[in-house]
């Protein structure tokens, strides 16, 4: 397994892989790597002749600056896991200099409306950031087919649209979320949840998966003023906001249509720690 720590290095490589006609398959994370990004690297591994995993902590995505000094940068241990899954990986691990130079800045972008829905309610800048990196990373890795978690789905539809909107040639591919054994969905903050946290943490899940069975028969109001009372009577989980949304627009659903499809949409804190998740409906 090689790590590239520049663009020029990894542009050469790719260049070359696509000279011999093998297809690039690209996970881009932000490190502290678990089997949820495996899961997404073993689907690229399989649909291409070559995967490339960036791990690089974006500092444009943050709108908490706390959060960004106390996210986990473990390349080393991230390098390990990859080697478990396979040695025919390459990894761009870029430098905030190598990625944007002198310029940490964001570029504002429209996504037809889905950056205002949910996340981008509560996250300030948080879509624009995610937008710049993306479309940098799409620039300096070129690949074919790109691999993201439907954990975060608002950020796949975002990304679907980004590719979409400034004529991108790569092919945006979601996949499951892949959950603990108790249900929860698998994300690097999961490693800050103190003890009482994580054993406390899966409820999330259990409520969205009963959210679901209730949407068969309920209105969505309903459903959400059902959701917001479990919270309200959990000792220790806070929830920040739970919607039902269009999957196409992630507009907050009034009234159902046997014509549309819904996912319901949760962000809960489990201390100081943001956790969100979501489940399709129907």
């Amino acid at each position: 397994m090689i790590i590239y720590y520049k663009k020029e290095e990894i542009n050469t490589v790719v260049e070359e892989l696509k000279s011999q006609q093998l297809t690039i398959g690209f996970v881009p994370t932000m490190g502290a790597l678990h089997e949820g990004h495996l899961s997404l690297v073993k689907k690229g591994l399989q649909q291409n002749g070559i995967i490339v995993v960036s791990i690089f902590v974006n500092p444009t995505q943050f709108d908490n600056k706390e959060d960004l000094e106390k996210y986990p940068r473990t390349l080393d241990r991230d390098v390990n896991l990859l080697k478990t899954v396979s040695d025919d990986i390459i990894v761009y691990a870029p430098t905030v200099e190598d990625v944007y130079g002198k310029n940490i800045t964001s570029s504002k972008f429209k996504f037809d409306g889905l950056e205002f829905e949910m996340e981008g309610k509560f996250r300030e800048g948080h879509f624009d950031g995610v937008g710049t990196i993306v479309k940098r990373l799409f620039e300096i890795v070129k690949p074919n087919n790109a691999y993201f978690g439907e954990k975060d789905y608002q950020q796949l539809r975002i990304i679907q649209t980004l590719v979409k909107n400034n004529n991108i040639p790569v092919k945006v591919i979601g996949c499951n979320i892949f959950r603990a054994n108790d249900g929860l969905a698998m994300s690097s903050r999961n490693e800050r949840l103190k003890p009482e946290y994580r054993k406390a943490a899966p409820f999330i899940y259990k409520t969205l998966k009963t959210a679901k069975q209730k949407f068969g028969t309920k209105s969505a109001n309903k459903v959400t003023e059902w959701v917001k009372n479990q919270f309200e009577k959990h000792d220790l989980l806070k929830l920040e906001y739970f919607t039902i949304a269009d999957i196409k627009t992630l507009k907050t659903v009034t009234r159902k249509s046997n014509k549309k499809q819904y996912r319901a949409f949760i962000a809960v804190y489990a201390d100081d720690i943001r956790l969100i998740d979501n489940i399709a409906l129907n």
